[in-house]
């Protein structure tokens, strides 16, 4: 049996395949080589596809099932704080980004309705593109990442009315009040059922297919419910997108959302890879090298223009610069739903064959070089804001003295999570500090509650203001690498002997930090895996001495590796390096430790335990090399000496919980 279109679906892989791993010797990223997959398989060069329609359908269920998974990662109380960026940050990208092309094209002499319909288009950005490089990234948390994904859900929501407005602007709408109003009626009575079913039904419905512990029913509920949303959105006149967006919202409450995310990842990643290959059949070759200057030139032109109008859109939310110039850059290409838009303006005669082709060609080229420009923003974006910022450092070197009267304190940057508990720990313990937050929505919630600040801590200036060149620690608790780094950078510049503590997702990104001047660097990925052994093991109820040296054994691996790969040249990682199973430990006596009231020379923490005590902080005095004969008490703080898993596997002496089987020997007796 010959089946045409399973012919062109497996040529077009095997072709990706090898184009994709070019890109990767190129170190080009797999986007780049799916689209360029397009443009060989496309009419104008090979022409493989003789189904361009079939191609293209498959393509939107992939961008449905993106936004099904973008839709899915989101937690009630991230939407929740998205909503101002979504209509307050959306709506000001799309109106203005309209205003003003509608206002060059008045300027230019072409009618204001053809103005506002190219305004549109230029207005969409490509929600397929921009997550999916995020997500590769790791980026989707990061304050960027969500601003871009408020507008991007924001311009999918105004798809609709802007294909409706497109026969208006033609002049060749005929529409009753009487079907305005149906329309209405019957959009608000589909979503209200959709809610009634959120509401009542679909928990119910999880719960029977989980029982039957069958994947595949669950794969196919998962399958019908992102794509029976997707047609409902679009029989409404929305877009598939939106629909699949909002079924992901839905089934992210269901306590049974990460096994439904997990089964259908793979078959996301396939749909993707055929969407950005459409994308790259559009690109006529031959009109691209008739028209290669005047492309390019239009280029340029969109990627500035487009910058430039969405910015304001971010910096009047009350974020930094730094974070405008790169979520600008991230949304300037053309979304995939300008396509549809497009053809729809060609067919009701808005422009000709010829603007149809340049729109089509400067489209796959934006969308070509949007992962260069991901890439590159970060960087852009800390020079041009440090060039802004320039005449506020001078000032800020002026007024230094009186812009933080805190010494030796704590700067916490980032008051996610991490950061609240930080600061209460921090507070409870009488470590005076500051925070840095960049949303201006948290820095509103607390403010009064806290000592928090809002502000870009990538510029000195900001730094500067909270007294970095006079505080003792330095942590680092934001989900942006480069913000990371370049933090690191200006931090360890203004003040050589601050103590940075840096979280990061990956180990792989712990070396680099280090490398920049970080002391501290937290990898979430490989700390999580301690934790996940640590509990396993302890279902297994293997001892709690045991648990604590296994975890101590890979965290000495794991940092030796990461000062091997961090090449340090400061003395004092040089003198760590040739120690590397030591360190030093502070505890608290607790009042049940059997320690309280026995000499050192009676406690056995040198013979028995292999660490030495080499100072005692006692009502508020700090006893340097103890004797002997010095008593330990109660709620004294003793600073030991030893090998890192002698020290983890002491711990619970202190605190009391080894009475039984720990207890020093009368006898016992050490030189302290």
């Amino acid at each position: 049996m010959e089946v045409p279109f399973l012919y062109e679906i497996v040529i077009i892989f095997l072709l990706s395949i090898v184009v994709t791993i070019v890109c990767n010797r190129l170190k080009l990223p797999a986007t780049v080589g799916f689209l360029l997959t397009g443009v060989l398989c496309g009419p104008s060069l090979l022409g493989i596809v003789s189904n361009r329609e079939a191609i293209d359908q498959v393509a939107d269920i992939g961008v449905a099932m993106l936004l099904f998974t973008i839709g899915m990662e989101l937690s009630g109380d991230a939407l929740s704080r998205l909503k101002r960026p979504v209509f307050l940050g959306g709506s000001l990208q799309i109106g203005l980004t309209v205003l003003a092309v509608t206002g060059l094209a008045v300027l230019e002499g072409i009618s204001y309705q053809k103005g506002i319909f190219w305004g549109c288009l230029v207005a969409l950005s490509s929600s397929a593109i921009v997550l999916r490089i995020l997500q590769e990234r790791g980026s989707s948390n990061t304050p960027t990442g969500r601003l871009s994904l408020a507008i991007l859900v924001f311009q999918d929501i105004m798809v609709a009315p802007m294909l409706l407005c497109v026969p208006l602007l033609a002049g060749t709408l005929n529409l009753s009040l009487e079907n305005a109003l149906f329309s209405v009626l019957w959009v608000a009575l589909a979503l209200g059922g959709v809610l009634l079913f959120a509401r009542f039904g679909l928990d119910r419905l999880m719960e029977a297919v989980m029982r039957t512990r069958t994947r595949e029913i669950l794969l196919l509920t998962t399958l019908g419910l992102c794509m029976g949303m997707a047609l409902l959105t679009s029989a409404l006149g929305l877009s598939l997108s939106l629909g699949a967006f909002l079924a992901g919202l839905l089934l992210a409450r269901s306590q049974y959302s990460m096994s439904v995310i997990s089964g259908i990842l793979p078959y996301r990643d396939v749909f993707m890879s055929l969407f950005f290959i459409s994308v790259g059949m559009m690109l006529n070759v031959d009109f691209f090298g008739q028209h290669f200057f005047s492309i390019i030139l239009s280029t340029l032109l969109f990627i500035a223009i487009k910058s430039l109008l969405t910015l304001p859109a971010v910096l009047i939310q009350g974020y930094p610069l730094r974070a405008a110039i790169i979520t600008s850059l991230s949304l300037a290409q053309v979304g995939e739903f300008a396509f549809v838009l497009a053809a729809s303006g060609l067919e009701a005669g808005l422009f000709d064959m010829t603007a149809y082709q340049n729109f089509l060609a400067v489209s796959v080229l934006t969308m070509m070089l949007t992962p260069g420009l991901i890439a590159i923003a970060p960087r852009l974006a800390n020079r041009v804001a440090g060039w802004r910022n320039e005449k506020q450092l001078e000032d800020a070197k002026e007024s230094n003295s009186e812009s933080c009267p805190l010494e030796d304190h704590l700067i916490i940057v980032g008051f996610g999570i991490s950061g609240k508990h930080l600061a209460h720990v921090a507070h409870e313990s009488g470590i005076p500090y500051t925070i840095l937050e960049m949303n201006p929505e948290t820095v509103h919630r607390y403010h009064g509650k806290e000592p928090i600040s809002h502000g870009d801590a990538t510029q000195p200036v900001v730094l500067e203001h909270l007294g970095v060149e006079k505080a003792r620690v330095l942590a680092i608790i934001i989900s942006d690498p480069a913000a990371v780094r370049a933090i690191t950078i200006e931090a360890r510049r203004l003040n050589p002997n601050l103590y940075i503590v840096a979280r990061t997702r990956f180990v792989t990104e712990v070396a680099p930090l280090r490398r920049l001047g970080a002391n501290d660097v937290i990898a979430e990925e490989f700390e999580t895996s301690i934790e996940v052994f640590s509990r396993v093991l302890t279902q297994y109820l293997v001892p709690r001495q045991d648990i604590d040296a296994f975890a101590a054994r890979i965290r000495q691996m794991n940092y030796r590796m990461i000062r091997r790969m961090s090449n340090a040249v400061d003395p004092l990682d040089e003198v760590v390096s040739r120690l590397p199973d030591m360190g030093v430990q502070a505890m608290r006596l607790g009042a049940d430790s059997p320690l309280c009231g026995l000499p050192l020379s009676r406690s056995g923490l040198r013979p028995k335990y292999g660490v030495t005590v080499v100072a005692i902080h006692r009502q508020g005095e700090i006893h340097a090399s103890p004797e002997p004969q010095s008593c330990l008490e109660a709620d004294d703080i003793i600073y030991l000496f030893g090998r890192t898993d002698k020290l983890y596997a002491v711990k619970p002496l202190f605190s009391g919980s080894l009475k039984e089987n720990a207890a020093p020997s009368k006898s016992a007796e050490a030189s302290i």
